[in-house]
């Protein structure tokens, strides 16, 4: 091994042992229809949200409707962490969900964020319960980025791979 390559794998190392597994964490869900069903979900309700302002919540509500397909939900909040609207856990309205952490301590709702401010749009994977049920399951959210009434934030929905 030449002197550039040794140095390259000892920097790939360091990284490794400082970073641990998120140096090789996967930023995407695995290609399916479920993931493409959410995205085109959340580009479509993000559209509905900058046209109307807050009350395309409203029309979100209703279930069954387009916008609550079949175990799908959308959930919406500011980028202070307040939340505006959540389709499958409606407790949540109304509240300071930035502390929000899943089963294994992550913050969520701060990690959805840091991505609408860096990004735009992207992906957030973390455990949560089915609505409805209360056992963490591994979840894959899409979220992007809106402005309703003056407010920025973001809106979502998230899928469970089996």
């Amino acid at each position: 091994m030449n002197a550039r390559a040794a140095m390259a794998f000892a920097s790939l190392f360091a990284s490794l042992v400082i970073c641990g597994p998120t140096v090789l964490a996967q930023q995407a869900p695995p290609k399916s229809d479920k993931a493409n069903e959410v995205v085109a979900l959340v580009e479509k309700a993000a559209a509905l949200i900058n046209a109307r302002g807050k009350a395309a919540f409203t029309e979100m509500r209703a279930n069954p409707s387009e916008w609550r397909p079949g175990d799908l939900y959308l959930f919406a909040g500011d980028l202070k962490g307040m939340a505006m609207f959540n389709g499958g856990f409606p407790k949540f309205e109304g509240t300071d969900t930035s502390g929000l952490k899943d089963a294994t301590g992550k913050l969520i709702v701060k990690e959805q964020i840091e991505l609408a401010k860096r990004s735009g749009a992207g992906w957030v994977h973390y455990m949560w319960p089915k609505a409805g049920q209360t056992t963490p399951l591994q979840k894959w959210s899409y979220i992007k980025v809106f402005t309703a009434d003056g407010v920025s934030g973001y809106v979502g929905a998230g899928f469970y791979p089996e």
